[in-house]
């Protein structure tokens, strides 16, 4: 491992924020100030974390309905993203995308979406527009163990295959598509095992350890980045809550829950830093203060920002209506 203390640092840093904002969100969403479904990250944050190490500017990355944490692993303003969440006029979109479709475009574009698998065509879109302008950035196209069974997942890979596209396609394998556990709807033993169908590298990776999570996304990028195409990464991984805010979650037992907590990547990579990397107890405590106040600032800030005006409506859309009435 290449890592210095000070990186895995700021590792740990970064998935206690993924960790503490989607608490907080999901504390907010269950009071009734965020609307609509609520998907949190709470358990996964080590993939984001480990992937958005690998990222540099110009880099492009297609999220999921779940995204809130490839977002904060790349830098997005928690203020801001808040008050997205809450449909503020200041948020990342004036309001208007709200959790499930959040983008930002610096330090790249990134952009999230509510459809289940969309992740794919975009991520591979991204690609062809990066291969079409001879760049060596890379799209990192993420989707779940339920959109790995879509049309859309066949289609995108044997194309960017095809292409030698530079795409990075990561399968974050929570278990569950809703209630559906992966045992009972993939066909192969893994996603990951599909690769050799499509003839490229399949790498099967444990999403709760970021180190490893790390060392197989930086060659599937550097790999991309060289010119010789897309891997398709499959991080075992497991969602700690319902799938959204208020799943009463029958479909998976407590014990099953307990048995993936004692997995948390928070703890694990916390016991790495203390046992391995020589930080201490004190350090980590000091980080764990600054995330608090930073995430509980971020909520207030976005709690009391203004609505979106009403003249706003019009603006940011694909089409209007001219003043002899035709629409374009």
């Amino acid at each position: 491992m290449d890592l210095t203390k000070n990186e895995v640092l700021k590792m740990y840093e970064t998935m206690l924020t993924i960790r503490r904002f989607e608490e907080t969100a999901a504390q907010m969403a269950r009071e009734g100030i965020i609307y609509g479904s609520f998907h949190t990250y709470v358990g996964e944050e080590a993939i984001a974390t480990a992937v958005a190490a690998h990222l540099r500017k110009g880099d492009a990355v297609a999220s999921t309905h779940r995204g809130n944490g490839h977002f904060i692993a790349w830098g997005a303003d928690l203020k801001r993203m808040f008050a997205e969440c809450l449909g503020k006029g200041n948020g990342y979109c004036k309001g208007k995308g709200g959790k499930m479709h959040l983008a930002m475009t610096e330090p790249g574009l990134i952009s999230a979406n509510g459809i289940v698998g969309a992740g794919l065509p975009l991520g591979t879109g991204f690609g062809l527009h990066l291969k079409m302008r001879n760049s060596d950035n890379v799209a990192i196209s993420y989707f779940g163990d339920g959109a790995a069974n879509q049309g859309a997942f066949h289609e995108c890979v044997n194309m960017a295959s095809v292409w030698k596209l530079p795409v990075v396609y990561i399968c974050e394998n929570n278990q569950y598509a809703i209630s559906t556990s992966v045992n009972e709807s993939l066909s192969a033993e893994h996603v990951a095992d599909r690769g050799v169908g499509y003839g490229i590298p399949g790498v099967l990776v444990d999403g709760n350890d970021v180190f490893a999570v790390y060392e197989v996304v930086g060659e599937a990028i550097k790999r991309a980045r060289a010119g010789e195409g897309p891997t398709l990464v499959e991080c075992l991984t497991y969602r700690l809550r319902g799938h959204h805010e208020g799943d009463i979650q029958n479909y998976r037992t407590e014990e099953e829950v307990e048995e993936w907590k004692k997995k948390d990547p928070i703890l694990r990579v916390k016991k790495a830093l203390l046992e391995n990397l020589g930080a201490t107890e004190e350090e980590l405590k000091a980080i764990e203060e600054k995330v608090e106040k930073e995430v509980q600032e971020a909520a207030e800030y976005a709690k009391n920002s203004p609505w979106p005006e009403p003249e706003t409506l019009m603006e940011d859309i694909y089409a209007k209506e001219e003043e002899d009435g035709v629409v374009v």
